[in-house]
Parts: C-alpha cells; structure tokens; sequence
C-alpha cells in the first residue's frame, strides 16, 4: 500500500470519527430530552415523544439520510452538503434509540428511591437530577457503548446514499482502483476496530467506577 493510499483511509477514518463524534454529541442531547419526555408528568408530551420514537425506530437510516440530503433541494430551500446532512439523519435516528434506552434505565429505578425523595422534599426535577439519574446513568453504560460502536458502523450507510467519504467509502473507492479486497478492507476492519476498541474499554473502567461501591 503506497503512502497516498494509506491517506486516503486515514482521511476515511477521519471521516467517520467526525461524524460519529457530532451524532452521539448532538444525538446524545436530543436522546436525553426524549428520554425525560418519555418519563415527563405531562400526558401528551409522554404520547408525542412515544409517537415520534416510533417513528423513527420503523424508518430505515437509508431513509433518512435520502430525506435529509435530497430532501430540502426539492422542498426549493437550497442544498446541503453531505457532512451536515448526514449528522442529521445519524442524529435523529440515534435520538431515538438511544432516547429508548435511556428511557428504560431511568425507570429502572426503583420506585421506593422517588419516594423517598419525595418525602425530604425535593421538587420532581431535583429527584430526577440528584437521585435518579445517577442511578440510571450506571444501567445506562453498557448499551448505551453498545449503541455508540454501532453507530460507528452506520456511518458507513452515508457513503451509500449520499457519498460522504467516510471510511468504507474511501476503502471500496481504493479496491475499485487496485482490486485488492483483502488489503483496503481488511485494513479498514482493522481501523473501525481501533476506533471501536478503546470504547469498550472505557465502558468496563466507567462501569468498574460506578459500581465501585458494590465491591
């Protein structure tokens, strides 16, 4: 593998890093809103956040990614780079999931500890922010690094759509020139597993430090 080459899959790293790093950031916040909706006093709000989570779990991340690159050209409000239309699509389907997991864990909780919130006198927010989520965020860990390594991997459905040069992209483009399968993919293989790697290992060590107590 000449140098140049060598480049252009780390600039297709690069690539997926980026995107990856704006979906689980913005994707992440618009998880947590749906998430606290989700779990919110107020009727409606519950039922809108359950419609639009639904929504978007029964909508295939091919889909969006077309609606958000080609979609704004043909509602006549101008065009969107790949980039920004690709962290969109990845961000609302990640809000999602993610808002559903999290959802999961914050009523994981157990009743007795709101209640016992509520007897010294904390409003509902100060319950959720000091005794419940810290609970949550330990049951939250490991799928939540679960769901962030998959991500990683659905960048790759960007370069199908919309051509974003994510690292997948940057990998077939080499093979089509060379056809040498085994050395662009594998070594893309090897740099989708670099990235995932340390995430994994992150999560035992937060999971080991949250659990900490129970040792």
């Amino acid at each position: 593998m000449s140098e140049e080459q060598l480049l252009s899959l780390l600039q297709g790293a690069w690539g997926t890093v980026l995107l990856s790093g704006l979906t689980l950031l913005l994707g992440g916040m618009a998880g947590l809103a749906l998430a606290l909706a989700r779990v919110s006093a107020l009727r409606p709000l519950r039922r809108l956040a359950a419609a639009w989570i639904q929504l978007i779990q029964g909508t295939p991340l091919l889909v969006l990614m077309g609606v958000c690159f080609y979609g704004p050209a043909l509602a006549g409000v101008g065009t969107v780079e790949a980039l920004p239309a690709a962290a969109t699509a990845m961000l609302i389907y990640t809000s999602a999931f993610l808002g559903e997991i999290w959802r999961g864990c914050i009523q994981s909780v157990h009743k007795s500890q709101w209640e016992a919130a509520e007897c010294i006198g904390l409003s509902r927010w100060q319950r959720m922010r000091m005794i419940v989520l810290p609970q949550a965020l330990r049951m939250a860990t490991p799928p939540t690094v679960g769901f962030a390594v998959q991500v990683i991997k659905n960048t790759s459905v960007a370069s199908l759509v919309i051509g974003f040069a994510e690292l997948s992209y940057n990998a077939k483009v080499l093979n089509n020139s060379t056809f040498q399968p085994f050395l662009y993919f594998g070594s893309a293989a090897l740099l989708y597993f670099a990235m995932c790697y340390p995430l994994s290992r992150w999560s035992r060590a937060l999971e080991r430090k949250l659990h900490a107590h129970r040792r």
